[in-house]
């Protein structure tokens, strides 16, 4: 049941803020138009930033066992992987030694770029059309689920994305002269 707290929570300006940014974030995922590779870095880069500074803001709120409804099918999650993929070419794949398959392993775990950005593009498509019902309800459960899910899984995976291609926008910068 949603209750008054729940309402101002659910339209609080660092909420919309961070609805904002994740809509912006699923666009960019969906349509990278970009002109080279050192554009598509800093844009991911200036996107995953803010999402990260964003969500720090966010209420922790109590977990919530009902299920929601998915909205990124398996075909979004795969073009928005595959067209990241070919944008990165070669520099996809990163070595991530601060996955929990480490500790059972004396080499650094092989991850992609594209991967993790598909990760955090599906919890964030999912958050952003439960937002967009409107119900109130629905829109608190989704944030506490996004809030929730952050530390367990995706803020993670923005993580790593964001060590790869800050690594990957030096080297450009190194060719280029220029970030």
């Amino acid at each position: 049941m949603v209750t008054h707290r729940n309402m101002g929570t659910v339209f609080s300006a660092d909420i919309i803020e961070f609805v904002t940014l994740a809509s912006k974030y699923c666009a960019f995922m969906e349509h990278p138009d970009v002109e080279n590779e050192a554009e598509l870095y800093r844009s991911v880069l200036k996107l995953l930033g803010a999402i990260y500074q964003k969500v720090l803001s966010l209420p922790v709120l109590p977990a919530d066992d009902d299920e929601l409804e998915t909205y990124v099918t398996e075909e979004q999650y795969n073009h928005v992987r595959s067209q990241i993929a070919v944008l990165l070419g070669t520099n996809d794949d990163y070595l991530d030694t601060f996955v929990e398959d480490m500790k059972y392993s004396d080499k650094p775990i092989l991850r992609t770029i594209s991967e993790d950005l598909a990760d955090v593009y599906q919890v964030l498509g999912d958050f952003v059309c439960l937002y967009q019902t409107e119900v109130e309800d629905v829109m608190f459960r989704a944030l506490s689920r996004v809030v929730g899910s952050f530390t367990e899984y995706w803020g993670g995976r923005l993580l790593s994305a964001m060590r790869a291609v800050h690594e990957l926008l030096c080297m450009s910068h190194d060719e280029e002269g220029q970030y």
